[in-house]
């Protein structure tokens, strides 16, 4: 068991004042703040989460890098979005499948950590069309697998059509299943328990649980579990 704390108060505190400066000037001003408070625990936090996620699957990584790893870079990506705030106001990581490399749209587990709305566990977001069929694919081929995947409780979260994939049977037992064009599963985390001792235990344990979820997404995918 896992009793070391990683995150403080302080981080929630910090996000939630950028939710309200989000400008340049404030966050240079506050940059250090930024650095001891949030980016620091949160690469220790992924160093230390490594051999466990090891022990869930050998073939996804957790990359402490402060640049191109497994953490996502505080700054917004604001060309194409009508929102220009510069800063993102929560922090998360991805830990994505080493065949696959680092692209968000790839399989891997997810921590997200910003106020009232902290989560953990991971699955696939916004699929490229090809790999979105190959998992639709393998549910009507493995069903009974499936089935055995949605009876120990785990929802698929994510975006979904309003009616069926075209070539697939509207009568399926799993077709609100298939009509997801997400497949992922969250895990909540109150800002008490991120700030806990034994957090690095919860958010294992949520990725212990969705382990099905995802070794049936790797497989359909073509990767290995």
């Amino acid at each position: 068991m896992t009793t070391m704390g990683y995150f403080n108060p302080e981080l929630f505190e910090f996000l939630r004042e950028l939710r309200n400066n989000n400008n340049k000037s404030w966050f240079t001003a506050n940059k250090r703040r930024y650095e001891e408070t949030v980016k620091e625990p949160f690469l220790s936090f992924i160093s230390d989460f490594w051999p466990h996620l090891n022990t869930i699957s050998q073939n996804f990584e957790a990359n402490s890098g402060p640049v191109g790893g497994s953490m996502f870079r505080i700054y917004r990506d604001t060309r194409f979005s009508k929102d220009k705030s510069p800063y993102k106001t929560n922090v998360a990581a991805h830990f994505y499948h080493q065949s696959s490399g680092s692209d968000v749209h790839g399989i891997g587990f997810y921590l997200h950590l910003e106020p009232e709305n902290s989560m953990g566990g991971g699955g696939l977001w916004h699929p490229a069309a090809s790999v979105l069929a190959n998992v639709r694919d393998r549910i009507v081929s493995h069903a009974k697998e499936w089935k055995l995947i949605r009876e120990k409780g785990i929802v698929v979260e994510g975006d979904t059509l309003k009616r069926p994939p075209q070539g697939y049977d509207g009568a399926h037992p799993f077709i609100e299943d298939i009509k997801h064009k997400d497949f992922y599963s969250m895990v909540k985390f109150s800002e008490q328990e991120v700030c806990a001792p034994d957090f690095m235990d919860r958010y294992i344990e949520a990725c212990r649980y969705i382990a099905p979820l995802m070794k049936f997404l790797t497989l359909a995918t073509n990767l290995s579990w």
